[in-house]
């Protein structure tokens, strides 16, 4: 399994030859939340909360500032006023609700990379889309190109992590190169499931271009199934912008993924209740679908949201709170209302890898799992709110992800398990089971073993140096950085690939549209 510590201690009974390497195997490549889901708000009041949606489309209409994006609500038989307002009515959602798949099978660049995300699927992504970078060696900074390339390789390494985010910005690239070098980086260093921003036509489609000629797939293999995909943000309340708009156009009508997520804090841009915010997100969700399916009938989209509160004496946003908990409940009630596979998050709103930031982390994650979300964002290293990702966060929250992976597989209570005849008969009264029979046989793969926490006692831990968390993570992910492997990538696919960057830079690029 990648994601593993240097060698440290292990088990008592190991022979010298056995201790460099472990026989334990799992796969958190392909999971499914073993949790019972969790309920915030009765049946009835889910179905009022869905009806006040459709009844908010209908009547209060959502603002799309993008003209063909208009146009095909028009065709539709929404009524578009000229102040850019769209009032969809219920038939119109009611279709698309009906034509969006209820499960999606997602190709990655090597087959046991790929993943089916619906509902009871458990997918994770890091911190995404940060304008900054952080760590315990260069401090906090604007994001650059290498932060870039040094936490896609942490992504590629965990496997707990089954999707590519947007990560960092790199900041020392120009917006009109910006695609060419996250694209060139995520073909070359991973082969994961890839993001794309949604950022005008231009972009995305070359972006579509360099993978498909880096990959070898031609353009029917491409739309037979997603390869790729973007996350939309409304601009709530109700606002639908150019270039999201277009986003949903650009990749329903090539057959990749999109991932709805409108972005609501009660008492801001939303309601100051869970239910009034959640409503306000559920509606815009709808609204988006419809347009993929008005797009292309069948197109891929996640339903999605991100609803937390702001701190009401400061205005700023507030993450792994009992609301965001609360309206992670709410979310997954509703997506199962749908049955869409659904999108949610974690994140924190501390502003370093402190005490703060693991509460809130994790306090988030488990909202996201009692609520059955299939996938999960800013599930590692997100801090202040998104403004930055940290390198031993990652590492931090990468250790809680494993643990939560392991948990998927379930335990076991049969003949073997129990260990009757292994195990319990076989230790007296007062007794230890260190060497009975059941023990031996396990010991080298029962128990997950942890790359970062030290089970250590505090003397054998002073004598190592007596190094928190923090510090053990900085050692890990300077070694991840320098020594994971990358795959194996297509090399005429990747010269291909390096002729069309330099082409096109040299013609000035794809400005992003807005």
């Amino acid at each position: 399994m990648n994601g593993q510590r240097p060698e440290r201690r292990r088990g008592r009974r190991k022979s010298q030859e056995d201790r460099g390497t472990s026989k334990r195997e799992v796969n958190y490549r392909q999971l499914k939340n073993p949790f019972a889901t969790m309920d915030v708000f009765a049946v009835d009041q889910i179905a009022h909360m869905h009806e006040s949606a459709l009844r908010l489309l209908e009547e209060m209409g959502i603002r799309v500032l993008l003209p063909e994006a208009r146009d095909i609500f028009a065709k539709a038989g929404a009524r578009v006023s000229d102040d850019d307002m769209v009032y969809i009515g219920r038939d119109i959602i009611e279709s698309a609700i009906a034509t969006a798949p209820k499960s999606i099978e997602c190709r990655a660049g090597a087959r046991n990379r790929d993943f089916v995300l619906e509902l009871g699927s458990l997918v994770f992504q890091p911190g995404a889309g940060a304008p900054n970078a952080t760590d315990l060696v260069k401090g906090r900074r604007p994001a650059t190109g290498q932060d870039y390339i040094d936490f896609l390789k942490m992504t590629h390494h965990f496997d707990v992590f089954q999707m590519v985010s947007p990560q960092v910005e790199p900041q020392d690239i120009p917006p009109h190169e910006r695609h060419y070098f996250t694209t060139k980086a995520q073909v070359e260093l991973t082969d994961k499931f890839p993001f794309f921003f949604s950022r005008g036509t231009p972009q995305v489609m070359e972006c579509f271009e360099m993978l498909c000629m880096s990959r070898g797939l031609s353009d029917e293999t491409f739309r037979a199934a997603p390869h790729s995909y973007t996350i939309i943000n409304t601009n709530s309340p109700r606002t639908l912008d150019i270039p999201m708009a277009q986003g949903l156009i650009d990749f329903a009508r090539m057959r990749q993924m999109s991932i709805v997520t409108p972005f609501t804090l009660m008492g801001a841009m939303a309601p100051i209740t869970v239910a009034g915010a959640i409503t306000l997100s559920h509606a815009e969700a709808m609204a988006a679908i419809a347009l993929t399916q008005l797009v292309s009938p069948g197109a891929l989209i996640c339903y999605g949201t991100f609803t937390s509160n702001v701190d009401m004496k400061s205005g700023a946003p507030a993450f792994g709170t009992p609301s965001h908990f609360q309206a992670s409940l709410a979310a997954g009630q509703l997506a199962r209302f749908l049955g869409l596979p659904w999108r949610s998050a974690a994140g924190s709103a501390s502003n370093s890898n402190d005490i703060q930031a693991a509460n809130e982390n994790q306090f988030g994650l488990w909202g996201c799992l009692l609520a059955g979300a299939s996938v999960v964002i800013h599930s590692a290293g997100w801090l202040e709110g998104g403004l930055t990702v940290s390198f031993e966060k990652m590492i931090c929250d990468a250790e809680v992800l494993n643990m939560v992976a392991e948990l998927c597989a379930g335990a076991q209570a049969g003949a073997d398990e129990i260990g009757y005849d292994t195990a319990l008969t076989q230790v007296a009264p007062s007794g230890h089971f260190f060497d009975a029979p059941q023990t031996m046989e396990r010991y080298q793969t029962a128990f997950y073993e942890p790359f970062l926490h030290d089970y250590a006692n505090f003397g054998t831990w002073t004598e190592r140096g007596a190094q928190d968390a923090n510090q053990r993570a900085t050692a890990l992910w300077q070694d991840i950085v320098a020594n994971s492997p990358a795959p194996e990538p297509k090399a005429s696919g990747l010269n291909d690939l390096h002729r069309f960057i330099e082409r096109r830079i040299s013609e000035g690029g794809a400005p992003p549209e807005s």
